[in-house]
């Protein structure tokens, strides 16, 4: 067993029985559950529009190498910095270097789920510049000093109470502010740091390779503040990220936003092509974009999961996943979560140590079910969990059970021998641990089935 694999049982086991905390799960992916279904009633063939986006997203992946080459010359000839990073260690260094470079002490980011891939606040304080998160949930968790919750809800965990009193202690809001104070406040405090900072990084929800551009999509309006009150601009994306044309966002979009939040679109949409032109006024005047592969290639060269990075990032395999709503967010530790976590984190980061996540699974399907650009994921966690039992990364005492079991289970006569205390005695021993602690083993009968059949049969000759 792996350090991760203990540490994710250990917390499993805590916040499972946290009742108060499953009803605010409960509570929220309820709401979520009311308005997707609204949002899916918008379409007249949903079924059409994600086969649609299945088909481009597939091809998009199969010309990856080909559509990033047109993407970073179409970028560059409007005068956008395109930097590679194959991992998370040269992202970092290309952001502290562009920062450090314009001796920039404080920066704005949007909600970038890539952005906590890298650890990037961290990073950033290491070096004196400070990050400030605007958007409202991801804002709430960093002054609480955590990870995101949700790939698209980071304080799906925390009721108004939490946050009032996290506010309250913060800075001074009354203890019982309501969530529409709380907002204004942040708002306006927000405000304050758009202007001060000269920097602004953003994440990606799509890159459109021609013409050449980056899609934001949001409902606050921060993303847009972040880009377009700095002089520098910095948006961090996967290589996955690509679609073929602009054209695809009309069908993109929807799908994200619908199974997103189960609106028909977000509030704020921006397409942006590169820097501000000194006859166009304020934006920004130095824009870089960092494409990152941190593993992604390692989940591209695996057949049939490379199928995974066609994800789009809705959040509606974690809302549909009974596992997910019972050990929460964090559990996982790790930055994606849920049944697409459990699938690409084991090949992005290593299936010895994140392996144990595609165990974490019912395998009821759900996640399948819901996905808008149809991944088959509880398919793909089967070939996971093959992949880490082939390579040994299962705890020992499960692979001596299983050979113990084949040995025993094709010799009748030996399950037939002793009495049938005996028999309950070795299933209790050495079956129940293994069973698990929450389940019960069913009562033995007396006699075995082999000798209920012989018996069975004989009286019916």
């Amino acid at each position: 067993m792996s350090l991760q694999d203990k540490k994710f049982n250990d917390q499993a086991e805590r916040i499972a029985f946290d009742k108060e905390h499953r009803r605010r799960l409960s509570f929220n992916i309820g709401r979520y559950d009311e308005a997707v279904a609204r949002g899916k009633s918008f379409y007249q063939n949903l079924e059409l529009a994600r086969d649609r986006a299945v088909h481009i997203r597939m091809k998009t992946l199969l010309n990856l190498d080909k559509l990033l080459i047109d993407l970073e010359s179409k970028m560059t000839a409007r005068g956008t910095k395109v930097l590679w990073a194959p991992d998370a260690n040269s992202a970092v260094k290309y952001v502290l270097e562009i920062l450090g470079n314009a001796n920039i002490k404080s920066v704005v980011k949007s909600k970038s789920m890539v952005s906590e891939e890298l650890e990037l606040n961290q990073e950033l304080n290491n070096v004196g510049i400070s990050p400030i998160e605007t958007d409202l949930g991801e804002f709430i968790v960093q002054q609480r000093g955590e990870r995101p919750y949700h790939i698209v809800t980071p304080a799906m965990h925390l009721s108004k109470e939490d946050v009032a009193e996290l506010m309250h202690e913060r800075f001074g809001l009354p203890a019982n502010a309501t969530p529409v104070e709380i907002t204004y406040w942040v708002r306006n405090h927000l405000r304050e740091k758009f202007i001060e900072a000269k920097a602004g990084i953003t994440g990606a929800n799509f890159l459109i390779a021609d013409p050449g551009a980056v899609a934001i999509t949001e409902n606050e309006g921060n993303g847009v503040f972040s880009l377009s009150a700095s002089k520098i601009h910095i948006v961090i994306a996967g290589i996955e990220k690509l679609i073929p044309t602009l054209e695809d966002l009309d069908l993109f979009w929807p799908l994200l936003a619908i199974h997103g939040t189960g609106q028909h679109i977000t509030a704020y949409n921006t397409i942006v092509l590169g820097p501000a032109k000194e006859s166009e006024g304020k934006g920004p005047k130095e824009m870089y974009l960092i494409l990152l592969n941190n593993g992604r290639t390692k989940v591209l060269a695996k057949s049939p999961q490379r199928r995974a990075l066609t994800c789009i990032r809705c959040g509606a395999c974690l809302n549909a996943c009974p596992i997910y709503k019972n050990v929460g967010g964090h559990t996982y530790d790790t930055t994606y979560t849920g049944p697409i976590g459990s699938v690409i984190t084991p090949h992005m980061r290593g299936m010895e140590a994140y392996g144990h996540l595609s165990f974490a699974s019912t395998l009821c399907g759900k996640c399948t079910e819901v996905c808008p650009v149809k991944i088959p994921l509880h398919e793909y966690l089967l070939f996971n969990r093959y992949e880490a039992v082939k390579a040994g990364y299962v705890d020992s005492k499960w692979k001596n059970a299983i050979k113990f079991s084949q040995w025993a289970l094709r010799k009748p006569s030996l399950l037939d021998a002793g009495k049938p205390w005996m028999r309950k005695w070795i299933m209790q021993t050495f079956v129940s641990p293994l069973w698990g602690k929450r389940r019960n083993l069913p009562p033995l009968p007396e006699a075995s089935f082999r000798k209920q059949w012989l018996k069975d049969h004989q009286e019916n000759r």
